[in-house]
Formats: structure tokens, sequence, C-alpha cells
């Protein structure tokens, strides 16, 4: 009685329809248990959209909750089956150190995931065991919440909560569990794993179940699973295009890190690009640079290029006619991306209108910053705010031949200077999760149990396009040292 009345008083409002689907899609189970479970870092805002009670969760019970040792009412706790294409090689996947609690329903009607991970060992840990450290889920708490800032679709982190356990990696580290908030955690791999071991029903009922969710408008006549192919497309289109634009490297663009819904997922290997240089790569594992920065709206491609295969008997009766279909709709996803970066440049130097030289005025720019090493986030926010003597390319010949060009283009739009100083302010963030601030934050949390250096971060990180002075240090680049950042999965 006593955990009942608590769950009322959190706001837990469970409609599980994942566990509705076919039972191959999944196993239930329950999370493992941890031995001194504590809440490190709690999400208030997230909670309050949830319709959560932070003062009930930000308590011992919660804690439980949000280690895994109790299953709050209503939830239906599994893991999820998938595979996925794995740099390029397919392999069975699945969740294997998370568990999906549940789909709580939103005061708004709106319907999300709340998963946990680093919950313990599951069906398809493929020999690991099932746990998390305490530093990368805390990278994923500062990223997914600076993406959300930046307006970039993205999974969101609502807790993280210390296990009081130690787990072993390269060294002993400190066990932690993230809950993660998600539309859902539908992904190309989950339709990978309904092609290679599910029958046509129960792909049917996948794909059904997933424009259910996701693409309700598609109900309404036509080829249902064409339009879901569409959608998934100019989502992913969408979304890459904003990682792009603000210089965001995702680090392990696997099919099985590619959600339906649109939305970033998997915050592993990621970082964001300091100098720019479209072969930048950070993540420790990807040593031949399949998923540079450059190279993720190819990947986007090729991602979608598995996805579609997997709805092919859907597409059409006739096999080459749904060859056909799908290879239409990946065109389309090029011209997405092509026409939505344009349209995002444009914004970033002020450009109201559309003109011929617009792309080479922007790609022009790009190889000069190459050239010199100029930092990206940077480089945008000094030209943004007025500065465009004070990059590191402001004695450059070639830049200030650029600056010229650019201020005639300037000069053939009605628009007034002011207008063209808040399009691109809004459009180039100051503060961006900075990766040695964020290792900064990192350390002391791990090193030293110290959570504030990680909390001044995070409200810097609040209001990225705000230029204010007293977080002028979030928005520094850091000072050549010689070495290359380098970021680890954390699996």
């Amino acid at each position: 009685m006593k955990e009942n009345l608590i769950d009322l008083a959190a706001g837990w409002n469970f409609d599980n329809s994942y566990a509705r689907l076919p039972g191959d899609f999944f196993t239930r189970m329950n999370p493992a248990p941890v031995r001194s479970p504590r809440i490190v870092i709690f999400n208030e805002p997230l909670a309050l959209f949830l319709g959560l009670s932070a003062e009930a969760l930000q308590t011992p019970e919660g804690a439980e909750i949000f280690a895994g040792n109790r299953v709050p009412e209503g939830a239906d706790p599994l893991a999820q089956a998938y595979a996925g294409h794995q740099f390029g090689h397919f392999t069975m996947l699945g969740d294997g150190r998370a568990l999906l609690l549940g789909e709580q329903i939103t005061p708004r009607g709106e319907r999300v995931d709340i998963q946990l991970k680093g919950s313990g060992r599951t069906p398809y840990s493929r020999r690991g065991d099932g746990r998390a450290a305490l530093g990368p889920m805390l990278r994923e708490y500062i990223i997914s919440e600076a993406m959300h800032a930046l307006g970039i679709p993205t999974t969101r982190s609502l807790a993280v909560a210390a296990t009081g356990e130690t787990i072993y990696r390269e060294t002993d580290l400190p066990g932690a569990v993230l809950t993660r908030v998600a539309a859902s955690h539908l992904r190309v791999g989950t339709f990978e794993y309904a092609a290679q071991w599910a029958d046509e029903a129960e792909l049917r009922a996948l794909a059904d179940y997933t424009l259910e969710r996701h693409y309700p408008e598609a109900e309404a006549g036509g080829n249902r699973y064409l339009t879901l192919l569409r959608e998934v497309a100019m989502r992913q289109a969408a979304l890459i295009t904003r990682w792009m634009l603000v210089g965001f490297i995702h680090g392990v663009m696997n099919t099985d890190n590619m959600a339906l819904s649109g939305e970033t997922i998997d915050y592993g290997p990621c970082a964001f690009m300091d100098a720019y240089d479209p072969a930048t790569v950070f993540s420790s594992i990807d040593t031949q640079g399949r998923y540079a920065y450059g190279n993720q709206p190819h990947i986007g491609a090729w991602n979608l290029a598995r996805f579609a295969e997997t709805l092919l008997p859907l597409l059409h009766e006739d096999g080459e006619q749904g060859v056909k279909l799908a290879e239409d709709v990946l065109a389309e996803y090029h011209e997405e991306y092509d026409r939505r970066w344009l349209a995002g440049m444009r914004a970033k130097l002020g450009l109201f209108r559309e003109e011929p030289e617009d792309r080479a005025l922007a790609e022009e720019l790009l190889g000069l910053m190459q050239k010199h090493r100029a930092d990206y986030t940077s480089t945008f926010r000094l030209l943004a705010d007025g500065k465009a003597e004070e990059t590191a390319m402001g004695d450059s010949p070639e830049y200030r031949a650029w600056l010229t060009r650019r201020q005639a283009r300037l000069a053939r739009q009605q628009e007034g200077p002011e207008a063209v100083q808040r399009l691109m302010q809004s459009s180039s963030p100051a503060v961006i999760p900075r990766n040695h601030r964020v290792e900064e934050a990192l350390e002391a949390a791990v090193q030293d149990g110290d959570f504030g250096v990680m909390e001044r971060l995070l409200d810097a990180l609040r209001s990225p396009y705000e230029s204010v002075p007293e977080r002028t240090e979030y928005c520094t680049a850091p000072a050549a040292n010689g070495r290359p950042y380098r970021t680890f999965c954390g699996t």
C-alpha cells in the first residue's frame, strides 16, 4: 500500500503499447537491483513536462526506481530486441544493458518511453555485464540536454542514479543508471531484426505500430508503408542537417542508433567540433573515419537504404517496383538534406532570400575556415555579433575579399542590419558543450564527487543562443595542445 501511494504521488501514468506487439520483439524482465542507489542529478523541468512530481521522486523511494531496485506501478519492464549494422557489419543486438520501464502519457497527451540504461544483464547482453559507468551516463545527460536547448530533436535525460557498485572496464569505475526519455526506441535496427527473424505478418504489425505512434497522418489511404519510409527519411534529413549546422558529431551512426521518430539517440562517443574540418573524428573506435563529421549525411542515406530494404515486402507486390519506389525516396532524402543545409547556411550568414551564388559563398567560407583551422562555433558567432575581424582568418586577404562579397550580397536585400543580426544570432549558438568543459565537469563529478561544475555548465547550456558576459568561459575554444581529443563508447 505504501508503494502504491508513493507511485500515485509521483504521477506515473503508464500505458505500454509496445508490450502489446508480438512477443518476438522483446523479453519481459525486471531490472537487477543495486547495492546503494542515490540520485546524483535530476531534471526537474523534464519531470514537470512528464507530469511527474519532482518532490516525490527526489527521495530514497525515487532513487530505488531510477536505479532499478523497484518497478513503479503500471510499468511493464522489457528489453527490446533489434539488430543492426555496426560499422557496416550486420549483427544481432538488442537492449543489452537497458530496459524499457513503460510509456508515460504526459499531461498534454503525448506518449514517451521511460527507459533505464545500465540496469543489468538481459538476454541480449552479448557477454556484457549490463551495467553502465557514472561518467558516460553523465555525459549523455549533459549532451542530450544541450541538444534539447539548441532546438535539436533528441532523447532526454530525467535522472542519473549512482549504484554504489563498481563496474570493470579498462579500470574500476563507479556504476550508475541513466533514466532516458524518448519519443520511442523504435530504430532502423528494429526493422532489420523483423526482416531477418520475424515473418511478414509481424513485420507488417511493427510497421503499422510505427505509423500509428509517429506518423498517424499516414493512415488516410495511399501506400502507407511508402509514406512511412518517406517520413522517416525526411525527418532524418532535417535532423542531420541540424547536427551539421552546429558542428555536432554523433560518432556511432550504426543503424541501431537511427531512431525512426527523428530524434538523436545514443550519446556514446559524441562531441562537438572545434576547428572546422570535415574529416573530424573523435570516437576511439572509428579508426577509418566512417562516421566523420562530413560523412554524416551520406551515412544517413546508407542507413535509410537498410531501412528501405526491410520494407520491400510491404512497399509493392512487385519486387522491382518496390526497389524503384525506395530509390525515389532516397533521392528525395538527398534533395531535402541539401535544401535544408543551404537554408541553414543562409541563416547563419544573414541571407533572407535565395540567390544563385549563396552556395559558393557558404562553401568558400568553410574552405577558408578549414585552411586556417578556425573554430566552427566561434567563427559563425563572431560574424553574427558583428565581430568578423576577430575570427582566426582576420588577417587573410582571401577572407577580407570574402567579406566584401558577402557585404555586396547583404546590400541586395531589403532587411536592415538589425534583422540580419537577429537571424544570424538565432542560427549560430554562442554556447555549446565544449569538449574540454564537458571533461572538466565529468572529472569533478566522478573523481571528486563535485557536481557543482556540471551544474554550472548545464546552466550555461540552457540558453545557447544568448551572449552573456558571465558565461564567456563557456564560449571559448580550448587552447591548442597538440593532442587529439578522443571519446569512448562507455560500454
